[in-house]
């Protein structure tokens, strides 16, 4: 019985259990600090988007530096960039995330719980979705609401629609904040197994 417990513990071994490999403790803490500073960084970041960068950016402040004339199309069109500077910087934090995830598995053998996984798809496809859907669509319809050649029809339906995606935006960024925040919770609090990973006993 205790021959058959060892081979299968043997068998189940992973690459930050292997007896010979020296730097499992520098390996397990690496991967740590790379999930919790990348979910620190996301969440961060998220946050001073949201209740900084972004409203300072059409803020009366911006309009009193750029004049009633002009405020209105560059602010936006600041805005605009900021905002694809935003989803891309929410992707890379995303894949960094899943990278982290594939890590984990290689490294410790151990699969993450479908939770956290759906959690981070979802997170990366809203990102994607963000970067290569949502944000363009917003560019396209701040310039229609702006364009001299465009018909006031045409302005007023960009104005509405725009009104009607940025809000939608608005909405699901808060999810998002609320899913990084569940994301930083969970590196932040690993289960035992990702704290520390003790060398097997061999025992006869």
């Amino acid at each position: 019985m205790t021959q058959y417990a060892t081979r299968n513990t043997a068998r189940k071994s992973t690459l930050g259990s292997l007896p010979r490999f020296s730097y499992r403790a520098r390996v397990i803490g690496f991967l740590r600090f790379v999930g919790i500073a990348n979910a620190a960084v996301w969440l961060g970041a998220s946050v001073f988007y949201t209740i900084a960068a972004g409203p300072a950016v059409v803020s009366s402040d911006m309009q009193t530096l750029l004049g009633p004339k002009y405020f209105p199309y560059f602010s936006g069109a600041v805005a605009q960039i900021v905002l694809a500077r935003y989803f891309h910087f929410q992707l890379v934090c995303a894949v960094i995330a899943l990278l982290h995830l594939v890590g984990e598995r290689i490294y410790l053998g151990r699969t993450a719980h479908r939770l956290w996984v759906g959690l981070l798809a979802v997170l990366f496809g809203l990102s994607l979705m963000g970067s290569i859907w949502l944000g363009p669509k917003l560019q396209r319809l701040h310039r229609t609401e702006h364009a001299l050649n465009a018909t006031p029809a045409a302005r007023e339906t960009a104005r509405k629609s725009f009104r009607l995606w940025h809000g939608v935006f608005q909405g699901v960024n808060v999810l998002m904040i609320g899913g990084v925040a569940v994301c930083l919770w969970r590196v932040t609090n690993p289960p035992n197994e990702l704290r520390f990973v003790g060398t097997p006993k061999f025992r006869g």
